[in-house]
């Protein structure tokens, strides 16, 4: 079954190695490494410490609008509907 990358919507070979996170959503390598520089941004920015909970929450949720899972508005998006299928869940 092929697969598309939630973010650029560009077809991911099944032969791809993805992150294990990337891979529950999916994403594609590019757009991973992407969200990778932007989510060290998104810290600094709002100078989050990944030591506590509710900072961890913030970047979690900023991934899962970065790669278009989510809106900002915090609404999940149906994509392929899936059953709804929630990324934080292992498959």
């Amino acid at each position: 079954m092929a697969r598309v990358c939630t973010k650029c919507k560009k077809e991911i070979p099944d032969n791809a190695d993805l992150d294990p996170i990337a891979a529950a959503y999916p994403c594609c390598n590019t757009c991973w490494e992407e969200w990778k520089q932007y989510r060290v941004m998104v810290m600094n920015e709002m100078r989050l410490d990944m030591s506590m909970p509710e900072h961890r929450k913030v970047v979690k949720r900023y991934e899962k609008v970065f790669v278009g899972v989510m809106t900002p508005e915090g609404d999940v998006i149906n994509f392929a509907d899936e059953n709804q299928r929630k990324p934080d869940k292992p498959l």
